[in-house]
């Protein structure tokens, strides 16, 4: 049985663009409705059925927007992008903030125009889907809220900032909205853009010809092009220098990166995810941020609760981290007291879920794995007090843990050591260079730590190339 061709609903009131978009639409077997007026589009709306929506700004009768805004409260299945007049951003991001997926401006590029309606038939092409074993674990109204709002952001292919403080959760936020989009079978990129070295960035982002600088033994892609066609996420984006935020603004607005030591710009086609813990409005006043670049990527803004803000969710984050870890590792799911629980509900969790891991994963391997105590969870406000050194003020552990008979005295020193490391990573912000300075050892040591207590990530060459 032979398929019917897709359909899309054109509206402009330039004949000669309406003539070009239905020439463009049939050479890619898709059959186009072109009409010039806003109540010509609802009328089509109402008589038949569309997979795509491309309207002009402006209209004679009313503009884009409102027909935006026509087919989100009665066609919110059908993706509507926006051709807007040069340079107009501020319409754009308008347009995207009320539903529009994407937007093209004029004058039109034939490649840009058939990336932009690829991009909206294969959203009507794959539909909804069920949220995964990823799904954001929590039943608050904050939760609630927040899994409502990734649901709606899923489906467009507006930039997104994701606030919230560190270990709340923004990379799962971002991954969600990844999985749940119609770039899901397309790669997710995911980088801190804290941990690059300055004169790293542009390699890292954009990628470099052999031979273009010193080690530069072989081409290489670049984190843009590595992420083409799916998802690209900036955790700590705040943490740019200024002249690569300059760079970062060009290869969005282009949608092309030219690659260190090359003549030629590559195409690229991502969905852009950002995110940071500090305040990004605070950064433009202060002069560390740019201002263009904040509104180019904060199109659309979503914030990530800390955890002390739904203190209700702790209960089946426990659980469901509880269950993760003993899957992992192979042993049944222990009994928490009720004297751990009551502790954990009263922490306050400055690190967050993140934080939360670290505790269960700490206590599980201290337990004789039947049951988790208070002893075992070593919360900060439980066996530390503020202490007066001879030299600073220091924090000094005043309830030291004592080794559970069944432990090894190997095994418990490595898990203390694991405790410490992770807890200047978190301080960190995971930057191993600075997380080495906290701990008080060199960048080898510590990169040799993180290797035998598995913790290693990789990236070692170029946070050791920062001068660590």
């Amino acid at each position: 049985m032979t398929q019917a061709p897709q359909r899309v609903l054109v509206v402009d009131d330039e004949a000669d663009l309406r003539e070009l978009l239905v020439i463009t639409l049939g050479r890619m077997k898709v059959d186009a409705v072109a009409v010039g007026t806003l109540s010509e589009a609802r009328k089509a709306l109402s008589e038949g059925s569309y997979d795509l929506c491309l309207t002009d700004m402006n209209l004679p009768d009313g503009d884009g927007i409102d027909l935006i805004r026509h087919i989100g409260s009665r066609h919110q299945d059908l993706p509507v992008a926006m051709i807007t007049a040069y340079g107009s951003m501020e319409t754009a991001t308008k347009a995207m903030k009320e539903g529009a997926f994407d937007f093209i401006a004029k004058p039109v590029t034939l490649d840009r125009l058939r990336q932009l309606i690829d991009d909206g038939l294969d959203i009507r092409r794959q539909g909804p889907v069920e949220q995964t074993a990823d799904q954001l674990i929590g039943s608050t109204p904050e939760m609630q809220a927040l899994r409502e709002q990734i649901a709606k952001l899923a489906r467009s292919q507006a930039p997104i900032y994701i606030g919230g403080e560190s270990g709340s959760g923004k990379e799962r936020v971002a991954r969600l909205i990844h999985t749940l989009g119609p770039r899901r079978e397309k790669p997710f990129v995911a980088v801190n853009c804290g941990a690059i070295p300055s004169e790293l960035m542009e390699s890292e982002f954009f990628g470099h010809r052999k031979g273009s600088f010193t080690g530069a033994y072989e081409d290489r892609k670049g984190l843009f092009r590595e992420a083409d066609g799916g998802s690209l996420f900036l955790d700590e984006v705040a943490d740019l220098p200024l002249h690569m935020q300059v760079k970062l603004l060009r290869a969005i607005q282009e949608k092309s990166v030219r690659p260190v030591g090359e003549s030629r710009e590559f195409p690229v086609n991502i969905r852009l995810l950002c995110a940071t813990h500090r305040s990004l409005a605070q950064e433009v006043q202060e002069g560390r941020f740019r201002q263009d670049l904040y509104y180019r990527i904060n199109v659309i803004e979503t914030l990530v609760p800390a955890l002390r803000e739904r203190r209700d969710d702790i209960p089946a984050l426990i659980s469901h981290i509880l269950a993760r870890l003993c899957d992992q590792w192979n042993m049944p799911i222990p009994t928490i007291t009720d004297s751990a629980h009551q502790a954990l509900l009263r922490y306050p969790f400055p690190g967050n879920v993140r934080e939360l891991e670290n505790i269960l994963e700490r206590a599980l391997t201290l337990s004789d794995g039947g049951s988790i105590t208070d002893s075992h969870l070593r919360l900060p406000d439980t066996e530390k007090v503020h202490a007066e050194d001879s030299s600073n003020h220091a924090l000094i552990n005043t309830n030291p843990a004592i080794r559970p008979a069944a432990v090894p005295l190997e095994e418990f020193l490595q898990e203390i050591e694991r405790a410490e490391i992770l807890r200047a990573l978190d301080a960190t912000h995971w930057n191993r260079t600075a997380a080495a300075k906290k701990l008080g050892m060199t960048f080898r040591s510590l990169r040799y730590r993180l290797q035998k207590l598995s913790l290693d990530q990789g990236d070692e060459e170029e946070e050791e190339s920062s001068g660590a």
